[in-house]
């Protein structure tokens, strides 16, 4: 036990400073990377072998996935077809400890004849890699976390953490907003937050239940029933909000009021209830009913009732 924690320990705190020593190598040359991925009118290709190239597939994903059009290339199957992949007008990435990575050097002759910048992720400034690269960025490191000395551990945190810190200054340049991330994440929970409207979810047209200010008891209790949202809207001649009735208004009636049936829908409304606009997030609208402990919204266009938003819609659609 007290081996195993001495080695985690260990493992961590050279890590930690390895990426620590990476601050001060934030020089001219990660903004000149900055500006030619900014720059860049094609796509990013981010290429690496063996656990650089796990960073690399990393490093594609978080790029594409704010706002850079990114790929990853094997650099082996590079040299066998698939550089077709890279074109004119595209920056590539290359990431090498050594500098010296065999199927990242037999790429670049065919990079220079494409005019294609180079970019290099790696641990030598006087290897082939950096010195055949538009732009260096320096990630080496003292020691691996290895006790044998062998398996990459250091040295690739210190280049997923200068990764993430390009990919990051990248989206910072240009101005990339939570709206742009959700845009890009349909399917995730900040996707679903910042793009699902009111208007996606309620129930409308012939789903909304509603009576006349005028209507009976007999009418709104079966308008309410056939729906099944637990509530009516009350709309007047004009065709303009009056009330809600809700099945905990028909409860409190009933405790008051033994003979309901010559009541009518204006006596039984609440006037002024909480409304959303359908063009307002579906996140905004369940703020909204869990501040008023309510389990359902009128949804109003210009004073005209257009919808009912329910709680559990708003929950099923993952929205939390």
């Amino acid at each position: 036990m007290g081996d195993a924690l001495s080695s985690a320990r260990r493992t961590l705190e050279l890590e930690a400073a390895a990426v620590r020593a990476l601050i001060p190598r934030l020089n001219v040359s990660f903004t000149r990377a900055v500006d030619l991925i900014v720059a860049c009118r094609g796509r990013v290709v981010v290429s690496g072998m063996g656990k650089s190239g796990a960073i690399a597939r990393k490093l594609a994903a978080t790029l594409a996935s704010t706002g850079t059009p990114a790929l990853f290339l094997h650099p082996a199957e590079g040299s066998h077809g698939d550089l077709g992949m890279v074109t004119r007008g595209d920056v590539v990435i290359a990431l090498s400890t050594s500098g010296e990575t065999e199927e990242l050097k037999l790429l670049l002759p065919a990079l220079h004849r494409l005019q294609t910048p180079v970019i290099a992720l790696c641990g030598r400034a006087d290897s082939t890699l950096a010195r055949d690269s538009s732009v260096m960025i320096d990630i080496a490191v003292s020691d691996e976390a290895c006790p044998l000395g062998l398996a990459p551990t250091t040295s690739t945190t210190a280049a997923l953490a200068m990764a993430d810190a390009l990919a990051m200054a990248v989206l910072a340049r240009r101005n990339f907003t939570r709206e742009d991330f959700a845009a890009l994440h349909p399917g995730g929970m900040l996707g679903r937050q910042l793009l699902l409207r009111v208007s996606d979810l309620m129930h409308a047209g012939d789903e909304l239940p509603r009576v006349g200010p005028d209507d009976d008891f007999t009418r709104v209790l079966c308008e309410m029933t056939g729906k099944r949202l637990g509530c009516t809207v009350v709309i007047d001649g004009a065709g303009l909000l009056a009330g809600i009735i809700t099945d905990g208004d028909l409860r409190r009636i009933l405790e008051r009021i033994g003979d309901v049936r010559g009541l009518t829908a204006r006596q039984m409304m609440t006037a002024g209830p909480r409304t959303v606009d359908p063009t307002a997030l579906a996140a905004a609208a369940l703020a909204k009913m869990s501040e008023h402990q309510i389990t359902s919204l009128l949804v109003t266009d210009q004073g005209r009732p257009v919808g009912i938003l329910h709680i559990h819609d708003v929950l099923r659609a993952g929205i939390r």
